[in-house]
């Protein structure tokens, strides 16, 4: 898909690889639309791109829905989804004090980050079906949109504490390829971007030395990843029209110890 031209919604596009994916994709001449709960940090990135800010909740039926309905409004409909938004969790099962982890800590990171996903994944696949398919020097091969999603190395090599995290990745990356089968029928694709440790300001707001430390158990390249490589890869998801049903690790081969 040439990205010049389409509309492209983008949860937690408000910061972090969120961000950094909404500017490469206003940097190629997309319509974006800045999803995100934090609308001072959508307004900013919404701002300095041309494109529009809108809240949005994403494990929310109803928030994600008027969401797609304001950005059509304002862009014509969706093409392109960059699934983004996610909150972590650092939980053991059984705690210092010897109580088992409060369900509910492990239920929410569930629900924004897994149902959250699934969420605005069909409501953007049912609006998206609805357009007519998508014709490139007079011929079309059905294509009509581009989802990809975030995991995280975590879903397969998460540390201690990391079951709630783990878990919800571990589900975004085994529902891609059901998920690209289900909705090749009507030609949208499905990737998924696995990200290791990545330079987010998440990661930036802890000491330099753990920084270091991070940044040194990366094989190669020894550094935190940056947000820009994670919005050229999905970008670069979106143009390969042959890439489909895919997890992709981003990580410089790293393979995360237990702790």
């Amino acid at each position: 898909m040439n990205i010049q031209g389409q509309a492209a919604l983008v949860t937690g596009g408000g910061s972090g690889l969120g961000e950094a994916t909404a500017r490469e994709l206003a940097r190629l001449g997309a319509k974006v639309a800045v999803l995100d709960l934090n609308m001072d940090n959508a307004q900013r990135v919404a701002q300095d791109i041309g494109g529009i800010a809108v809240p949005c909740n994403v494990s929310d039926p109803d928030s994600m829905q008027q969401a797609i309905e304001t950005a059509a409004a304002a862009h014509g409909p969706a093409r392109i989804l960059m699934q983004i938004a996610g909150i972590g969790s650092a939980k053991r099962v059984v705690g210092k004090d010897g109580n088992a982890a409060p369900l509910e800590d492990f239920a929410k990171v569930i629900n924004v980050n897994l149902i959250g996903t699934y969420n605005a994944a069909r409501l953007f696949a049912a609006a998206c079906a609805k357009l007519a398919p998508l014709a490139q020097d007079g011929q079309s091969d059905g294509a009509r949109g581009v989802m990809v999603f975030t995991a995280s190395v975590a879903a397969f090599d998460g540390q201690v504490g990391q079951q709630a995290y783990s878990a919800s990745k571990a589900g975004v990356a085994g529902m891609t390829l059901p998920m690209a089968r289900d909705l090749a029928q009507h030609g949208i694709r499905v990737c998924t971007i696995a990200p290791g440790l990545f330079a987010t300001p998440l990661l930036k707001s802890l000491p330099e030395p753990v920084q270091q430390s991070l940044a040194a158990s990366i094989p190669f390249p020894a550094r935190l990843g940056k947000p820009s490589e994670f919005a050229e890869l999905a970008c670069h998801i979106v143009s390969n029209d042959h890439l489909n049903g895919e997890v992709i690790r981003l990580d410089g081969a790293l393979r995360m110890a237990p702790r």
